[in-house]
């Protein structure tokens, strides 16, 4: 087998060629190049000359004020490949940073499914992980929120923390309520203290996962559609990074954005055409100092003039 992966990759020779000179057939030749990259002894890598994000992320850090900024090479813009893109690389990312003793802090979405399905076994001491945010669905739609929490539990070795409820509420008075229950409040203290937040951005469309989770009415819908830019943790802000609604914020049970900006790592993921305003906003807000993104959205945040 490594005799036929020299010939082939070093020296050049066709599979004929091969198979002629080891006396085997060519189908042979075939699966001995394919059994050596299924077994690792042969390992392809690509240079994209493009790839090479540096400068750019550097400019967008200036920018916005970032600690930190890593740019994914996507092939194409298509949503489900830039979700898949940056979850791997979101994992990478906080298993580089990940230490003895942190607290990790993270809400929900198909991106951070992605970020949570790409997480390596890393063993760790003291490591707390605790949800953000409620994600409790008011219809069929699938938040992933016990899903990503139960991920990153397993992971980083340690028993995750939930929020068994939804992540908003019809009135402000039953959400104070409950936040008073000493397990809840317990929980929420917990995702305050949390060192590492790890966020999304969500989009005011029909088919976001928050709208279709069917927590709002046709007024706050149409509110939302009009005014609002993104969401994270539930809670929507305009391009600006201001929040829409107050009396919506006061209905959502988590962490606040302004306790997000206090984070020592506040991790945002995000890239795609439909969210490109919402991560704006969200810089803009400074409610993260981290961005995860690929590089057309990157390109785009460099190139909106900050005035508008």
């Amino acid at each position: 087998m490594l005799d036929a992966v020299r010939m082939y990759y070093q020296l050049d020779y066709s599979q004929q060629e091969i198979a002629k000179k080891l006396g085997v057939s060519r189908p042979t030749v075939s699966r001995f190049i394919q059994q050596a990259k299924e077994e690792g002894y042969v390992i392809i890598s690509i240079v994209d000359p493009l790839e090479n994000n540096d400068l750019l992320a550097g400019q967008i850090e200036r920018k916005f004020g970032l600690k930190k900024v890593v740019i994914v090479n996507v092939p194409h813009y298509d949503d489900a490949v830039v979700k898949k893109y940056l979850g791997h690389a979101g994992a990478k990312y906080i298993d580089t940073i990940v230490k003895d003793g942190d607290i990790i802090a993270a809400t929900w979405g198909t991106t951070l499914y992605e970020v949570a399905l790409g997480l390596s076994d890393k063993h760790v001491r003291d490591v707390k992980v605790v949800q953000l945010n409620g994600g409790v669905s008011h219809s069929e739609t699938n938040t992933y929120a016990s899903e990503i929490i139960t991920l990153f539990g397993k992971a980083f070795h340690t028993t995750p923390y939930f929020i068994p409820m939804p992540a908003i509420f019809d009135h402000a008075v039953v959400k104070k309520t409950i936040e008073t229950d000493r397990h809840i409040n317990n929980i929420l203290e917990l995702g305050k203290k949390a060192n590492i937040a790890v966020v999304t951005v969500g989009t005011p469309t029909e088919d976001s996962v928050l709208i279709k989770a069917n927590y709002f009415n046709e007024e706050e819908l149409k509110m939302i559609f009009e005014k609002g830019a993104g969401d994270i943790c539930s809670r929507y802000f305009n391009i600006d990074g201001v929040i829409v609604s107050e009396e919506l914020d006061q209905r959502t049970i988590g962490i606040s954005l302004d306790d997000l900006k206090q984070k020592e790592q506040s991790i945002l993921i995000a890239g795609g055409i439909r969210k490109v305003d919402g991560i704006y906003g969200a810089l803009r807000g400074k409610y993260t100092n981290v961005l995860i993104t690929d590089q057309f959205t990157a390109k785009y945040l460099m190139e909106r003039n900050l005035n508008r």
